[in-house]
């Protein structure tokens, strides 16, 4: 054999060498490389919202996850980002991200997971509904559920209870909205058709100019958790003549979407489990915005109107699901999970919500 051939003979072994430390090497950078997720708060980067997804990226590192964040006050701009793949996962409200995952996005209907009892909301009940159903989903046995395509619900936890915010007090009956004003998110057709199933009158509004409509009087009625109520300056649009009726129209949540090929196998379930671990974390702070609020805004609506209030949301539920609107699956699992917390109420005599 030749020099040539010889030296030939002894590099080869070593270039096969190289080449496999240089694929192993781009793997493991492949695993490690960043994950950018998108955040909406809107008070950006000094929320609530913002400080618990930096405890998330954090504690995600031992699953593998080098987590970014990336901060957004305007939440439609965060989700076309992540529709258009420049963000790997977004957290945003469940009105928004209700286009990725239809039966987690059940959880943001109307008054779905509101308890009365004897005549009146019983919060911390209704409290319960959210987190049973955060448990259901996080459960391993409904990982299906949480995927649709490439997206999968990375994680679920409430904002708090959504009041209805009024600029007059007077306005504490079902019958007292006909003919009102009442804002309603454009990108949530549910509250339009509820709205006007009542007699009263839609606004387009988003989180952008929803406060300044309710402040200037464009609209008699908004529907918020008090976590907005300092951000938006509500206090003025209520005034002295308004009020914040004690009856939660639906508690929305904030969830966590992600591109599931963007991640360890694995990662979507771990991800969900963490946010389930953080429920009383985030009751804690909803309870601080709520204290917030002057004791003299808060309204108890009467006795005979709260149960009316409770008919008409099953009944707009049923009709949206019906429109499509809602995922029926998601309905029914929500009731089942109001009827483990309040299995005395008329409504449990029947398994489903919808068929």
């Amino acid at each position: 054999m030749s020099l040539k051939n010889r030296t030939l003979a002894c590099l080869k072994p070593l270039a096969l060498a190289a080449s496999a430390l240089i694929t192993a090497f781009g793997a493991s950078s492949a695993v490690q490389a960043k994950s950018l997720v998108c955040v909406w708060d809107v008070a950006g980067k000094t929320g609530d919202v913002y400080a618990q997804a930096t405890d998330y990226a954090i504690a995600m590192q031992k699953h593998g996850a080098d987590i970014e964040l990336k901060s957004y006050v305007d939440e439609r701009v965060a989700i076309e980002d992540f529709r258009a793949g420049q963000c790997d996962g977004v957290i945003a409200t469940g009105f928004r991200t209700r286009q990725f995952n239809n039966v987690a996005g059940s959880l943001d209907s109307i008054g779905a997971t509101t308890i009365v009892k004897a005549g009146k909301v019983d919060i911390d009940a209704s409290y319960e509904v959210v987190r049973k159903v955060i448990q259901i989903f996080a459960d391993p046995k409904a990982g299906k559920l949480m995927v649709e395509g490439n997206y999968e619900i990375g994680g679920i936890f409430p904002l708090g209870a959504a009041y209805p915010m009024v600029r007059d007090r007077k306005i504490n009956s079902v019958e007292a909205l006909s003919g009102k004003k009442i804002a309603a998110f454009d990108y949530d057709k549910a509250q339009g058709v509820m709205i006007q199933r009542i007699g009263a009158q839609p606004v387009s509004v988003d989180v952008t100019n929803i406060g300044p409509k309710f402040n200037n009087g464009f609209v008699d009625m908004v529907t918020l958790p008090a976590v907005a109520f300092k951000p938006f300056e509500l206090y003025k649009g209520i005034g002295t003549a308004g009020g914040i009726g004690r009856l939660p129209i639906m508690i929305p949540t904030v969830q966590m979407v992600i591109n599931k090929a963007k991640f360890p196998e694995g990662f979507g379930e771990a991800s969900r489990q963490y946010w389930l671990s953080k429920f009383d974390n985030a009751l804690r702070l909803i309870k601080a915005a709520e204290n917030g609020i002057p004791a003299a805004m808060w309204q108890d609506l009467p006795v005979e109107a709260v149960p009316k209030y409770v008919l008409m949301f099953r009944e707009s539920r049923i009709e949206i699901a019906k429109q499509g609107l809602y995922n029926k699956q998601g309905l029914n699992i929500i009731k089942r999970a109001r009827c483990s917390i309040n299995a005395s109420d008329a409504e449990c005599a029947s398994k489903s919500e919808i068929e």
